[in-house]
This record gives C-alpha cells, sequence and structure tokens, in this order.
C-alpha cells in the first residue's frame, strides 16, 4: 500500500536536497559548481537549521569532495556528494577508486556539458565521460524521478550483492533548476525506505581491521576487476527489486527503462533525459495522425541493460538511438555504438539510426522529433539511405 503524498512545487534541485534530508547520510563533503550548487547550499541550511544531523564537509575542490567521500565511506559512514561538468571531471581519479574500492557512496550528478568551449549548459557528456568508472548510472526525466532515483540510490548502492557507488543524474537547469509539482513522501517512510547503514566491513571497525585500497599485484588484479563487474552485473536484480519495492510504498514502480506507447510501434526513439519527455509529447500528437510511433526511455545506463533493450525493440521497424553527448570515435555517440553492438549480440536486426541532439543546451522540439521519425519512415521503406551520426539542429 502506498504511502500518503505530499504534494508540492519544486525544482529539481530542491526535490534532491530534500531527499538528502529525508535519508540523513552521515557526511557530505562538497564543492560548488553551476548547476549543482544549490544542493549543497540547500543541505547545508538544513543542518545549520537543525533540521538533519549530517557532518558537512567545505573542501577546496571537487577532487577533495571524492576523497573526503572515500574516506568517511571506507570509515563507515553512508556518504553522499554532489557536482557537475568539470567538477566531476576533476574527481575522475577517485571515481574509479571508490567504485574499485566498492564504496557505495552516492553522488547527485547535474548533468552539464564538458568544455571546451566553455559552456554551462545541459548534455550528457560530464557522465559519459565517467560511463566506464565502475558507477551505477541513473538518469532521471524530471524532478520527481530525481527525488525518487536518489531515495532508490542508497538501498541499491549498500546492498550486499552490489556495494558499488551510484551516480543519480539530472539535466542540468532543465531539470534542476525548472519547478514543477510532484509528490514527496513523508520523513518516516523515506528513513524506513533507506534504512540504516551498516556496513560488513569497515576502517574503524577496531574488532575486524580492514585495509582499503591496498596495492594489488598482478596475481590478484584481474579477480579485483572480475569481482567489481560481476557486482555491476548483480545491479541489474537489485535495482529492479528496490524499483518494484518503492513502487509499493510510492505508488510510482521504476524499472530500468519506460516504455511509452511501444507495444505496436513501428518506430521508436530510445532517448534518456528531460528531453523523453519531448519525444513523448511528439509520440502523442504523431498518433493521433497514425503514425505508429513509441519512445524507449532508457533509465539505467550502467548497468547496460542490452538484452533487455534489444527485447524491448525487435518488433519495430526502425529505431532512432539519441545521444544527448558525442564519443569522437567518427561514427556514434555513446549510445549508439552501445545499442546497436548489443541490437548485434542479441540477433536484432533493425533500422537503427544515431542522432546527436542537445549539445550545450541546444533546444530539442516536438518538430524535431517529428522530423526523426519521418525519416526513420523514409529509411524503412527504403525512400532515404541509412545515415548515421546525424546531428539534429545544427547550423551548418
Amino acid at each position: 500500500m502506498s504511502e500518503k503524498a505530499i504534494k508540492e512545487r519544486m525544482s529539481g534541485n530542491e526535490a534532491v536536497a530534500y531527499a538528502i534530508r529525508q535519508v540523513e547520510p552521515d557526511v557530505m563533503p562538497a564543492f560548488p559548481i553551476t548547476p549543482s550548487t544549490e544542493i549543497p547550499q540547500m543541505v547545508s541550511t538544513y543542518i545549520a537549521n537543525g533540521q538533519m544531523d549530517t557532518d558537512f564537509i567545505p573542501v577546496e575542490s571537487e577532487h577533495s569532495a571524492m576523497s573526503a567521500a572515500i574516506g568517511s565511506e571506507a570509515a563507515g559512514a553512508r556518504t553522499m556528494t554532489a557536482t557537475s561538468s568539470a567538477g566531476l571531471a576533476l574527481m575522475w581519479e577517485e571515481l574509479l577508486l571508490a567504485a574499485s574500492n566498492r564504496l557505495p557512496i552516492v553522488l547527485t550528478l547535474v548533468n552539464r556539458t564538458l568544455s571546451g568551449p566553455i559552456n554551462i549548459n545541459c548534455d550528457h557528456s560530464d557522465g559519459m565521460g565517467a560511463r566506464d568508472t565502475g558507477w551505477i548510472q541513473i538518469y532521471a526525466e524530471d524532478n520527481q524521478e530525481a527525488y525518487d532515483n536518489y531515495i532508490q540510490a542508497f538501498p541499491i548502492a549498500e546492498d550486499s550483492r552490489v556495494h558499488l557507488p551510484v551516480m543519480v543524474c539530472m539535466d542540468g537547469f532543465i531539470t534542476s533548476h525548472a519547478v514543477m509539482n510532484i509528490s514527496l513522501l513523508e520523513d518516516a517512510a523515506v528513513k524506513k525506505f533507506a534504512g540504516e547503514y551498516h556496513p560488513e566491513e569497515f576502517m574503524l571497525d577496531a574488532e575486524h581491521p580492514v585495509s582499503v585500497g591496498p596495492y594489488a599485484i598482478s596475481h590478484y588484479e584481474m579477480e579485483a576487476k572480475r569481482a567489481q563487474e560481476a557486482a555491476m552485473e548483480r545491479a541489474k536484480e537489485v535495482i529492479l527489486e528496490v524499483g518494484k519495492r518503492y513502487g509499493e510504498m510510492s505508488g510510482r514502480s521504476y524499472g530500468l527503462f519506460e516504455k511509452y506507447r511501444t507495444e505496436d510501434a513501428e518506430f521508436i526513439m530510445l532517448i534518456m533525459g528531460s528531453a523523453a519527455g519531448t519525444a513523448k509529447q511528439a509520440v502523442d500528437e504523431l498518433r493521433e495522425s497514425g503514425v505508429k510511433a513509441g519512445v524507449l526511455k532508457l533509465r539505467v545506463f550502467r548497468p547496460f541493460p542490452e538484452k533487455e533493450i534489444a527485447e524491448a525493440v525487435k518488433n519495430c521497424r526502425a529505431l532512432a538511438i539519441m545521444d544527448r553527448c558525442e564519443s569522437y570515435n567518427g561514427n556514434s555517440g555513446p549510445l549508439g555504438s552501445e545499442v546497436t553492438a548489443g541490437l548485434y549480440r542479441n540477433r536484432v536486426f533493425i533500422h537503427a539510426v544515431n542522432y546527436i541532439y542537445g549539445l550545450g543546451g541546444r533546444d530539442f522540439t516536438t518538430e524535431d522529433v517529428k522530423q526523426v521519425f519521418e525519416e526513420l519512415k523514409e529509411t524503412a521503406d527504403g525512400r532515404l539511405a541509412e545515415q548515421q551520426h546525424k546531428y539534429i539542429g545544427l547550423r551548418e
């Protein structure tokens, strides 16, 4: 039975800060960077007002923020932080250490383009740049999902089958600063759902001392990497279990992705983040004109649900794979590479076209979506040659 909903109007940053107050982690080290600055600002205000008992650690950089997070988590404290763009890039070394040391830190990533040229608006180049650091990555479409995803992150990260850090991602400004109506949960329900953190091993356990981050000789390195990968694979079932349990509590269930009008769809757009809402609106309008269009909104990027995606799109005629990030490989964006590889490995042979959109905050409209679906139809009908790695809204 779902808990009583509290109706509120909040930005994405406000919603995540509110969820942080409800979960009440032990430690939050953070350094300000646009557009995530409001999160540590709001949390520090909650702490100053006596509304939560969390140690806030102001540090001199994002590298230091993740270093402090690693130290506190290794000592046995539930820890989180927040950052964006170049802040995540500065954490690069520490991201790998957090994951390889199997520390269930939660990081809110407010997605912003990476330089250069310098730009403070949204794309996914920061999160995608860290896609191979060993972190679970969950993307939100809107403020509600940003709130819900954050609450689910701790039970996922801290599960004994996983013990990996989690990035809770939302689009900068579009989600982080725009205000919308959302449903909040009561404090007690959130605390019960997140539970208390009782690590099996931690550095300050004098009775059972452990070493964190030791030097691994060649005899052990591969086994450690394989164990980390196995944990990432197991994370998939944990994410589904936590999403189902959250649905029973809140009335909002979550999976690896959301299927929107895909059951009979001839043409499907696979997309992540806030632009999924734009795609859904366009699909509704296309359906009214008789076009069988659908949207597959990818929520969980790591672990990558390859088989599940292949199964979800296998009956359509053509698939648009939408990347809000350039991979600079001369062929496609990150999703373009991984989705097509997954389709091939699972023997799903459909037209699959990769598009690049929204870099540096470039507008992505319902008309853009409709144009993509028109091109998919022309490709499937043989009237348009399949052209990969296409940019949407580019000024030629």
